[in-house]
């Protein structure tokens, strides 16, 4: 296929396709245009729940009910599909998988509607009025204890906007989630843990004229079955265990969910321009005292490197000409150095030992 014909056919195709990039964050269940969240009492429009949370042992079934909304002025058609969630892999936010990735977990344990149940269902809903879907939440039998999250979503079905990515035109649609809190009886094993600690320093040219500043980054991993709110105190020691950086413990504005890795970044403001420093991450869980706080740790050397590499280069400079002057100037030393490579000893498989061999007179012979 032409090329032409290639981009034209990537830019219509581009625009069937949801935007890909961060999943959908999932903090609130309503976008100013339709909401989704759990179908409120019979007889009552009052939202009495922003979420499900349920409690059931393995085996259970789940009956419940999610409401669509449509605040805006025109008909809206949506795909309402279930899925898991997930805490992005920078900062943690609280997400929903995009309709392009498969669920693992509880978002292949709901069924939509009643009649000809699935995962998935396409609806419209008109102007100002709203819609109820049934579901059910069939947990398996052999569904690990714990924490198990996940939520509904509503996908507008319609491309509101198209931008550029890759050289390729992407079509946008926009999708709100209800979270789904699920907690599988059993035996309960929170666990946190903080991994792969590292500083990244930026540093003035010319040290102490202005602060040198830093970056800190950790990890945390949830290793246990329950979600939790990790705590993270980071301090810092210079040489002879001078303190030069001591926080407090405080908790992070997230949850982390079992079995995620998140990696966190916190400014440090004048850090040391010159010292041996050990950092530590601490981390724990907020109203979690079961859990154990654990620590990483690492060391770097803080030196004004710049600076140093600029100081040993004047330091040769004044070295080299102080021996060059002393040698009686440039030109000396060059002349010096041409007679050394003139005098320099030659090969003895050179032309000149054959020809003087070649030109000596032939040995005589006695009888």
């Amino acid at each position: 296929m032409p090329r032409p014909y290639a981009l034209i056919v990537a830019a219509v195709v581009g625009l069937l396709i949801t935007l890909t990039g961060p999943p959908p964050t999932a903090r609130a269940a309503d976008n100013g245009t339709w909401a989704v969240f759990p179908t409120p009492p019979a007889g009552t429009d009052k939202r009495t729940r922003e979420y499900f949370s349920h409690e059931a042992d393995p085996g259970a079934e789940i009956n419940d009910s999610v409401t669509i909304a449509n605040t805006s002025d025109e008909a809206l058609t949506f795909r309402i599909f279930a899925t898991d969630a997930m805490n992005t892999p920078q900062g943690g936010a609280f997400a929903l998988l995009p309709v392009e990735r498969e669920p693992k977990d509880v978002g292949t344990w709901m069924l939509l509607g009643k009649k000809d149940a699935a995962r998935d269902a396409t609806i419209t809903v008109e102007a100002h009025q709203r819609v109820d879907i049934p579901f059910v939440l069939k947990v398996p039998e052999d569904a690990a204890p714990g924490d198990h999250v996940g939520g509904i979503v509503a996908l507008n079905t319609k491309v509101e906007s198209v931008r550029e990515k890759d050289k390729v035109q992407v079509g946008v649609r926009r999708s709100v989630g209800a979270r789904m809190y699920l907690r599988v009886s059993g035996p309960l094993m929170p666990a946190m843990a903080v991994e792969s600690v590292s500083v990244q320093r930026s540093a003035p040219l010319i040290p102490w004229v202005s602060d040198a500043k830093a970056e800190i980054r950790y990890v945390l991993v949830n290793r246990g079955n329950v979600r939790l709110r990790p705590t993270i105190q980071l301090s810092a020691e210079g040489l002879f265990g001078r303190d030069v950086l001591t926080q407090r413990p405080h908790a992070l504005k997230l949850e982390l969910l079992p079995g995620q890795r998140v990696e966190f970044t916190e400014p440090w403001a004048s850090t040391p321009q010159f010292d041996w420093v050990t950092v530590k991450a601490k981390a724990g869980a907020f109203d979690e005292p079961e859990v154990d706080s654990t620590t990483a740790e690492t060391s770097f050397i803080a030196l004004p490197w710049q600076a140093l590499l600029i100081l040993l280069g004047i330091v040769l400079g004044l070295w080299s000409g102080r021996r060059i002057r002393k040698a009686g100037g440039p030109r000396a030393v060059w002349r010096r150095l041409r007679t050394r490579l003139r005098r320099s000893p030659r090969s003895p498989d050179s032309r000149d030992t054959d020809e003087e061999w070649t030109s000596a007179a032939p040995p005589t012979l006695t009888r």
